[in-house]
């Protein structure tokens, strides 16, 4: 096993510490902030380079325009809100400012998923990712902890296009150590296994280890995929997988339409058709209240994922 799961730290406090550090390296980085610079964690970079660091307000639509035209002059802008406002509020712009001339454009929203918790439906960003990963050329990456969001946001600065980094306002387990490697398009093998696949992304893959333990101590091996990029998407990865276990459950913070199950189920039907199990909110918002009991209440804690592995298990087994 790769990983041991140790402190919980938020990938928005990762990504704030790493995209101060890239700006040391890399003078072409440019910030842009919607007025909440505490909470992306991007003020630190803008108390060490104030020079590059804009906040232009409550308006997220003029800031993706305002990093494209940053992008046209040689920078490599780097756009902060929340996941809900950068998805939604300034969709149109990013797909016609940004994607669809390519610009290297590097949207970085906090609060994805239901990690806002008390924050409620406003601020819990549901439906992002499955929203980006539409738009032509855009690249959706979501970090499972701080390691990988540090090595993904400094990928991330080398990539070129636009890519979509989504970041979590709660504390996540740290998963990996410093020297694991991470390329954007090529998901992580965690654990193997020869039953079921788990395949998770962001702050589901520390819920997908421990649900992988579980299994274990029941007689049933899992493998435990990290697929922190959703587009483009490592079939690879998915297809070897498969076609050891026979049976694949994903795991997500996000609507299971369009979003990571999404994904894993188009490719999986077109290419090598298993049964698939998506966890997930499925149709619903979400409820303001703690995280976890939120996970409860929606089945997708860590029991949840057990559950559906032994349902897709049997149903691979004609059961």
């Amino acid at each position: 096993m790769r990983y041991k799961l140790g402190a919980k730290i938020p990938t928005r406090d990762a990504y704030g510490e790493a995209l101060c550090d890239l700006g040391k390296t890399n003078e072409k980085i440019v910030v842009f902030e919607a007025d909440i610079g505490k909470s992306t964690r991007s003020d630190i970079f803008g108390k060490k380079y104030p020079k590059r660091y804009f906040n232009v307000g409550i308006a997220e639509q003029n800031e993706m325009a305002i990093a494209a035209g940053a992008a046209m002059c040689g920078n490599i802008p780097f756009v902060n809100t929340y996941a809900v406002f950068a998805s939604m509020r300034a969709c149109e712009q990013v797909r016609t400012f940004i994607a669809y001339p390519h610009l290297n454009v590097k949207i970085c929203p906090s609060h994805g998923g239901i990690t806002p918790a008390n924050d409620g439906v406003t601020h819990q960003a549901t439906e992002d990712l499955g929203i980006m990963r539409t738009i032509p050329g855009m690249t959706v990456l979501m970090p499972a902890d701080a390691v990988s969001t540090r090595k993904l946001v400094f990928a991330a600065a080398q990539w070129d296009g636009p890519v979509y980094l989504r970041l979590t306002r709660d504390e996540v387990p740290v998963i990996y150590d410093n020297e694991a490697d991470f390329t954007i398009g090529k998901g992580v093998l965690l654990q193997e296994g020869a039953d079921v696949t788990i395949i998770a992304l962001g702050d589901m893959v520390a819920k997908a280890l421990c649900a992988a333990n579980c299994l274990l101590k029941q007689g049933v091996k899992a493998e435990v995929i990290d697929m922190h990029t959703i587009k483009p998407l490592d079939g690879n990865i998915i297809l070897n997988s498969a076609r050891k276990t026979g049976a694949v459950v994903t795991v997500e913070d996000h609507q299971v339409e369009c979003g990571l199950g999404g994904a894993v189920a188009e490719f999986l039907g077109e290419n090598y058709p298993v049964p698939v199990y998506r966890i997930g909110l499925r149709n619903t918002f979400a409820e303001s209240g703690e995280y976890e009991l939120l996970l409860k209440k929606y089945k997708m804690a860590v029991d949840d994922i057990v559950y559906k592995c032994f349902n897709v298990i049997q149903v691979k087994n004609g059961k």
